[in-house]
């Protein structure tokens, strides 16, 4: 189902309690899928407490390229549809079977999608050497190609401090139905461990 809200906005975080969104699905797939990291335990709790409160974790961190990254973003969208000729519509949030959620940074003709990352210099050149997107968002795009049903993603690497001709980099990602099982079979077990947290925060009385 997807909800037509504005990027974190007070009903977007609303929609996201107690769910697990496409931006963490890299603890989620982390260890090759043999084990469950730390990161992906705390992830699971984290969702549980939410599940067992209905209330928003509260403990999220904002850096600096966390803030410069959604100021920015809006100035991305308009070069790339400057770029492409096309217009992007608001990502929204997508979720699933009400276990988990997808906010894709625009929309494109309802087959594509963006994610779009502000960077600076010395990312945006790296980048540019290695011609290809950054694979530690493979997963958060993965998210995107499986929760929003879309054909392909275009991951953005946008620097307004760049000459102009390098201030946008773009790197179209197409739907892997062999990747999309992996990460589809790995949020169903998952699930099952954060019910298992679920469980221990609801139980009643004491062992």
């Amino acid at each position: 189902m997807w909800h037509n809200v504005e990027q974190n906005s007070d009903e977007w975080f609303k929609l996201r309690i107690g769910k697990a969104t496409s931006s963490n699905f890299s603890k989620i797939m982390a260890y090759d899928c043999k084990k469950w990291g730390q990161g992906a335990i705390e992830y699971a709790e984290k969702i549980a407490l939410e599940i067992a409160t209905g209330e928003r974790d509260e403990t999220n961190f904002k850096s600096y390229y966390m803030e410069r990254g959604h100021e920015l973003e809006p100035l991305a969208i308009q070069m790339y549809e400057k770029l492409k000729f096309c217009s992007v519509t608001n990502g929204g949030f997508f979720s699933d079977n009400d276990c988990f959620g997808d906010s894709p940074d625009g929309i494109i003709n309802d087959i594509g999608c963006l994610e779009v990352k502000s960077v600076v210099p010395k990312t945006q050149w790296k980048r540019i050497k290695s011609g290809k997107y950054d694979e530690t968002y493979k997963w958060q795009i993965y998210g995107h190609l499986l929760i929003g049903g879309f054909k392909w993603c275009d991951f953005v690497s946008f620097c307004p401090e760049m000459p102009e001709n390098k201030q946008l980099l773009t790197f179209r990602i197409e739907r892997d139905e062999e990747e999309l099982n992996k990460l589809n079979e790995r949020l169903i077990e998952f699930w099952g461990l954060v019910q298992e947290h679920v469980k221990i925060l609801t139980e009643e009385g004491e062992k």
